[in-house]
């Protein structure tokens, strides 16, 4: 399915996004041989998300660990396209999707976006550095930005971590300059505020004043967000990418949870 026209993802508020946690792929340490087992766990989860209220959902090779810092095989980038375009026929023109090349492949997202006709990329370092289980990872907004001209998809949204999960923080960081500089230097056309970690809540001072920083620009969580805790954080944010909650049991390596979402569609919609 391509669409002809696209609308900005970030015309929904709130806008509520699910996470399709890929297995391992072909190439990857933990693949398991079965591409068919890939796609169908993937379109399983991605039903689940939707049927149960959420505006779209995140393609993110999550089963890949450990993570290239930057650049994955052509392999990675030829699969995770395959199987977004296939997600992007299963749910329809209308449903927001988004993709995450894990540690950092903006470009290779960018590649996967445009090839399945998605609405945005997550970048987990757009700007500045942060030190990661990879080693330090730079921002290269400058190439994003002309990547994106380079394959034809101006129309996908860039939304961009500020002090991303699963890393240390060099010294001196400000969270609402970091945010400042990512829009305004950087020219992201959204900002993500996570935890520490995959699951882990989102600190709602640091909430706050990323959204003081930034008052006009969308502003996501990016972790930790509960059925219990989403209204509040919504207070603040215009949305969220949730992942962990929505899984059978909270259990990240479980397939998404239809009750779970429903309750948490609920809860963020009422």
């Amino acid at each position: 399915m391509t669409r002809t026209t696209h609308r900005d993802p970030f015309g929904r508020n709130p806008l509520l996004l699910g996470v399709v946690h890929l297995l391992p792929l072909p190439g990857s340490p933990r693949f398991g041989g079965d591409r068919g087992a890939i796609r169908g766990a993937a379109a399983a989860d991605a039903q689940a998300l939707i049927e149960g209220g959420m505006d779209g959902f995140i393609v993110e090779n999550f089963g890949d660990a450990p993570f290239h810092r930057d650049r994955v095989e052509s392999g990675t980038i030829a699969a995770m396209a395959c199987i977004a375009a296939e997600l992007r026929s299963q749910v329809g023109a209308d449903a927001t999707i988004g993709v995450n090349v894990l540690r950092n492949d903006a470009v290779g997202a960018l590649a996967v976006a445009a090839a399945a006709d998605a609405d945005l990329i997550r970048v987990n370092v757009h700007t500045g550095a942060m030190l990661t289980d990879q080693g330090w990872i730079e921002g290269k907004a400058a190439e994003t930005l002309r990547a994106r001209l380079v394959a034809d998809a101006a129309h996908v949204r860039i939304a961009a971590d500020i002090g991303v999960k699963h890393a240390i923080r060099p010294a001196g960081f400000s969270a609402a300059e970091s945010a400042k500089e990512t829009v305004g230097r950087g020219l992201a056309d959204a900002v993500i505020v996570t935890g520490v970690a995959t699951g882990a809540a989102t600190d709602r001072q640091e909430l706050a004043d990323v959204r003081a920083a930034i008052p006009d620009t969308p502003l996501l969580v990016g972790s930790g967000a509960t059925a219990a805790t989403i209204a509040a954080l919504l207070e603040v944010a215009n949305g969220v990418i949730v992942g962990t909650t929505l899984k059978e049991n909270g259990d990240l390596a479980r397939p998404v949870d239809l009750e779970r979402v429903r309750a948490f569609v609920a809860a963020a919609r009422g």
